[in-house]
């Protein structure tokens, strides 16, 4: 990366973490550009160097989000929707400590923008994030159980929509549970209480 590339760079970060620290603040219709360059300590000019109008900012900032949630996985991870023709049906349950650790990690670090993010779910694109996630990743998983079509999105909204539940109330809490008591309770609400057999084997499964 070139000086210029770099300065590029670190002026749109600050972009990025302006507009991210107002979105905790109030809804992204009623934020300005005036109020953006404030909180990134920028002038008007720099603004329009970069982009045309909020709503693009806001688009890079997403992807902003994105890469970063991405950091706390390791590149193995990162491609895991390449390899689920071929791999064993076991690595297909993300309910485990490989997955949910890091899943868990980023939202303990970002309380206050994972709180942000589920109040403004139009802003951070969640409908777009959702079928990119359903037509990579999850689609393809209940491909490999035989899972029927028809029911797909149902059961998919069911299982993210439950985790999400558990996941605010965690952050409600300000997160004083620990990351293993959190995951203990995901896997008893999605295998069962009374499977602790199970539950133990995939809260110790690592990377192997």
């Amino acid at each position: 990366m070139n000086k210029s590339e770099s300065k590029y760079f670190h002026t749109a970060e600050r972009f990025d973490k302006a507009l991210l620290s107002l979105l905790e603040k109030k809804s992204f219709e009623y934020i300005t550009i005036s109020e953006i360059c404030k909180e990134a300590g920028v002038n008007r000019s720099t603004f329009y160097l970069h982009y045309e109008n909020t709503r693009e900012l806001l688009n890079e900032t997403v992807r902003y989000v994105l890469e970063n949630f991405a950091a706390y996985f390791s590149v193995d991870e990162k491609s895991i929707g390449n390899k689920f023709r071929d791999c064993d049906l076991q690595e297909l349950v993300f309910i485990n400590k490989r997955y949910l650790y890091p899943y868990l990690s980023y939202i303990r670090d970002h309380q206050r923008l994972f709180t942000a993010a589920m109040s403004q779910p139009v802003a951070f694109q969640f409908e777009s994030v959702f079928q990119s996630l359903f037509d990579r990743i999850l689609n393809p998983i209940l491909d490999r159980f035989q899972y029927p079509v028809s029911g797909r999105r149902y059961v998919v909204m069911f299982y993210l929509n439950g985790i999400t539940a558990i996941v605010l109330e965690w952050v409600r809490d300000s997160c004083r549970k620990s990351i293993d008591e959190i995951m203990l309770i995901l896997q008893q609400c999605i295998f069962g209480a009374w499977n602790q057999s199970a539950i133990g084997a995939l809260l110790n499964q690592d990377t192997q």
